[in-house]
């Protein structure tokens, strides 16, 4: 972006877990942007961090708590999705594992997700950290949606379950569906 009032471009894969979190914060933070759809099963992609700039450049709504304690509680739960669970369910990892890709994938999630649990146990209110939405928040929903579309059971994860299903009752949330964007392909879209 040349300048604050460019509207920003957002190249996207509709289910990609990276642009959806990015998509997350654009709506909450009411940022109109034009989508130039990407495919990443032709050419993979390249990650930026997007969001960390949103934040930089237009704080409000935050993303980061203010209070030290809260805002490292956000940080090291987005980093435990975006770092540790997400990347082991991404394309070129998923293609290496062969026929064993859903079982993989759902070791992977389980495993990050008892940990998650714990974590949230100490950290949630009505979303991950308290009860404003934060980066954690933009990390968990596309990772509960990934779990669900490689068939975990979500039984051991109330807590997961619950702020997830809260946080999708907000509009940022759906608008940035995986089911609403340009490239959705016809039977995916809600």
């Amino acid at each position: 972006m040349s300048s604050a009032a460019a509207k920003p471009i957002l190249y996207s894969y509709f289910r990609s877990s990276c642009s959806w979190r990015v998509r997350i914060a654009l709506a909450l933070k009411g940022i109109s942007y034009d989508v130039v759809p990407v495919n990443l099963l032709k050419d993979g992609g390249q990650q930026l961090a997007i969001i960390h700039y949103l934040e930089d450049t237009r704080p409000n709504p935050r993303l980061l708590p203010q209070d030290p304690k809260k805002r490292a509680q956000v940080r090291m739960i987005a980093d435990h999705i975006v770092s540790g669970i997400q990347p082991l369910q991404n394309l070129s990892v998923l293609k290496q594992m062969g026929e064993k890709k859903t079982e993989w994938a759902q070791n992977c999630i389980a495993s990050g997700f008892q940990a998650l649990e714990q974590t949230l146990k100490h950290t949630a209110g009505r979303y991950c950290v308290g009860d404003e939405v934060s980066m954690a928040d933009l990390c968990l929903v596309p990772q509960v949606f990934n779990a669900e579309r490689f068939q975990v059971d979500m039984g051991p994860y109330p807590t997961i379950t619950r702020i997830n299903k809260a946080l999708l009752e907000l509009e940022a949330f759906k608008v940035s569906h995986p089911s609403r964007q340009p490239d959705t392909p016809a039977e995916l879209r809600a």
